[in-house]
């Protein structure tokens, strides 16, 4: 049965830190049909989908909760560039990605627990420029959520590779059916 679960920072850190690990693990090495490939027009690759989770290190999550932490209310979040990865991205490997990802998560987390937050910190409030008002633990919370729907989406890339394939086993491949889920 499933049950509300209530926003905690270790738990967050938990996930948090474990991704580039596993972006590590699963993508470094692979022939680049994994990772140079897409799911058609106006679709991401791995290696965008790394860059892009990059850019989110350096301007979004940390600096975000420091505009909350700074400013509260009164000053809205920089609006964050969704597309900037396939600039920054240019004449890099994905090792090189991959490297720098790990790197500058390393420091982001160091950076979030140098915070030293409380827990009445995670109910103060920001403003997000498209979304409104939110919270300190709505955005680490989405940080971490951010993370895993990358993974779910470079599985999801990954496996559209081999849509052809697989043949008729598709059917009981749940992954061949997803569309994406954001907006």
């Amino acid at each position: 049965m499933a049950s509300s679960t209530q926003f905690t920072l270790p738990e967050t850190i938990a996930i948090l830190s474990r991704t580039p690990a596993t972006l590590n693990v699963l993508l470094r090495g692979l022939p680049e049909m994994w990772v140079l490939r897409n799911e058609g027009k106006a679709t991401w690759s791995v290696f965008d989908i790394v860059g892009h989770l990059i850019v989110g290190e350096r301007t979004d999550w940390i600096p975000r909760a420091r505009i909350i932490l700074e400013h509260g209310e009164a000053r809205a979040f920089d609006p964050f560039d969704r597309f900037a990865q396939s600039r920054e991205s240019t004449g890099k490997t994905l090792e090189q990605l991959l490297d720098e990802f790990a790197r500058i998560r390393a420091e982001k987390l160091d950076e979030l627990r140098a915070l030293n937050l409380k827990p009445q910190d995670f109910e103060r409030r920001g403003r997000h420029p498209a979304l409104g008002i939110v919270t300190l633990s709505q955005l680490l919370a989405t940080w971490a959520v951010h993370d895993l729907t990358h993974l779910h989406q470079i599985s999801r890339v990954m496996a559209h590779q081999y849509r052809e394939v697989v043949g008729p086993w598709t059917r009981y491949l749940g992954v061949m059916h997803c569309n994406g889920h954001s907006e």
